[in-house]
């Protein structure tokens, strides 16, 4: 399909005898917010090491834009538009938050011996990055040390960072964990956003308020397996989704 911008065609990744991802197909579509939902240690995390280029499948196939890209590095997958948060934020603590933003955009000078000696602090950079935290609401803090921003503008700085290197597949991986419902209530307008701006978003989310609300479909694994894809209306009330999210017996219960 045209509109299908990533492909993840019987994906499975094993650690030993633990299946993570365990025969995994989902497609997402162009301009899509997918949320990748599931119990702890249902294989999301995996899948998106797999995406962004961190595992190589054990077998299957990921494509993007119909192109196969298991196995490429993740610094290839970055330069094809793929960015990427993470659950636990890690800026470089000692540098200003200005500069965190300009050395994501200096990716374009990385992929060459020449290039990568020319550099990266340039006023054109540096107005780049300003702009990108202009979007996310903390150009403010431009010269601020990242180590100390409180955990609510590191994600945001975060998302500024993955944003730098222009993606076309935006992973945010529990990019709500840990924030006040009004912190919430802002990022998620930038998520949006971003969609907005044409940029397919795949979401890890814990918060099933948040992933309910953002997620124009939703995908659940459990157990490294597909468990259920649909819409957040069918999600919600799928008994097998219950099940897994609360035991056996919630199914009934819940009815």
């Amino acid at each position: 399909m045209d509109d299908v911008l990533l492909r993840l065609d019987r994906v499975s990744k094993h650690f030993g005898g633990l299946k993570a991802v365990d025969d995994v197909s989902f497609e997402l579509a162009r301009g899509e917010i997918l949320g990748l939902i599931g119990p702890n240690g249902a294989g999301k995390t995996t899948c998106f090491n797999l995406i962004s280029g961190i595992y190589t499948p054990a077998s299957g196939a990921i494509y993007l834009e119909g192109k196969p890209t298991g196995g490429l590095p993740p610094y290839r997958m970055a330069s094809l538009g793929v960015g990427r948060t993470f659950q636990v934020v890690k800026p470089f603590s000692t540098l200003t938050v200005v500069r965190n933003v300009m050395v994501a955009l200096g990716l374009k000078r990385y992929g060459g011996v020449l290039s990568s000696f020319a550099s990266w602090e340039t006023k054109k950079s540096l107005e780049e990055a300003l702009t990108l935290l202009e979007e996310v609401g903390i150009a403010h803090l431009a010269d601020t040390p990242s180590g100390q921003l409180p955990l609510g503008n590191q994600r945001r700085l975060e998302l500024a960072r993955a944003l730098a290197l222009g993606p076309r597949l935006l992973l945010l991986d529990e990019t709500f964990s840990g924030l006040r419902h009004e912190e919430i209530a802002l990022l998620s307008k930038l998520v949006l956003d971003v969609r907005n701006k044409g940029i397919s978003v795949l979401l890890i989310e814990h918060n099933m308020k948040v992933a309910m609300g953002l997620s124009d479909r939703l995908v659940v694994l459990d157990h490294g397996r597909l468990l259920a894809e649909g819409k957040p209306e069918d999600i919600r009330s799928d008994p097998a989704v219950i099940e897994a999210y609360l035991g056996k017996g919630a199914s009934a219960n819940a009815s």
